[in-house]
């Protein structure tokens, strides 16, 4: 894994951070799609920052918002009655920055906040892994990973939890005990030599 250095995350009691990590073709956000419904039936407000790996675009050429952002506007904030959008050009970074973003979502007091994608960010995650993918596990090397969740029996390290890939339930679970497990779970465990 690359030594990358990453601005400080706030891993504060105050707003729960749990990564979902996996590598492309593994199911972030399908099983993100599952998991949402069922955790806000449970009562949870949970927020969720994704990381694209290409430029997009959630405007439309010709339309006001994208011609004012266009012209220099940053950020451009367009709203109605049913949502918001908030957009920003950012040129000069290399990367997101996880940390703006976190900071970004948290006036809305998120109860839990899943950061899809950032796997190399130093935040506690939930990894995902399909042999089928065919590409290695990340949790030897990085001690942020706290579970890993597999549809085939895996040996892990000591202190990563096993979750069932392809038990929604048993996930639902998990990630709806992680608010009440944040205060202790905000730091890396130690890796084997």
């Amino acid at each position: 894994m690359n030594a990358v250095i990453h601005a400080p995350l706030p891993l504060d009691e105050g707003l729960p951070l749990l990564g979902i990590a996996a590598w492309s073709g593994t199911g972030k956000t399908t099983l993100l799609e599952r998991l949402l419904p069922a955790l806000t039936a449970r009562g949870l407000r949970v927020a969720v920052i994704k990381h694209a790996h290409h430029g997009f675009d959630v405007d439309q050429p010709g339309k006001d918002s994208h011609r004012l952002r266009m012209a220099g506007a940053s950020p451009m904030l367009v709203a109605s009655r049913a949502r918001l959008a908030l957009m920003m050009e950012t040129p000069d970074q290399e990367e997101a920055d996880l940390a703006t973003l976190i900071e970004m979502v948290r006036p809305q007091r998120p109860d839990l906040v899943l950061v899809e994608g950032f796997k190399a960010w130093p935040l506690p995650k939930l990894e995902l892994y399909r042999e089928a993918v065919g590409k290695p596990l990340r949790v030897a090397e990085d001690p942020w990973v706290k579970a890993v969740a597999s549809a085939t029996p895996l040996t892990l390290p000591k202190g990563v939890e096993v979750l069932p890939l392809d038990d929604l339930d048993s996930l639902v679970d998990w990630v709806a005990a992680w608010p009440a497990r944040w205060p202790s779970e905000r730091s890396p465990r130690e890796l084997a030599p």
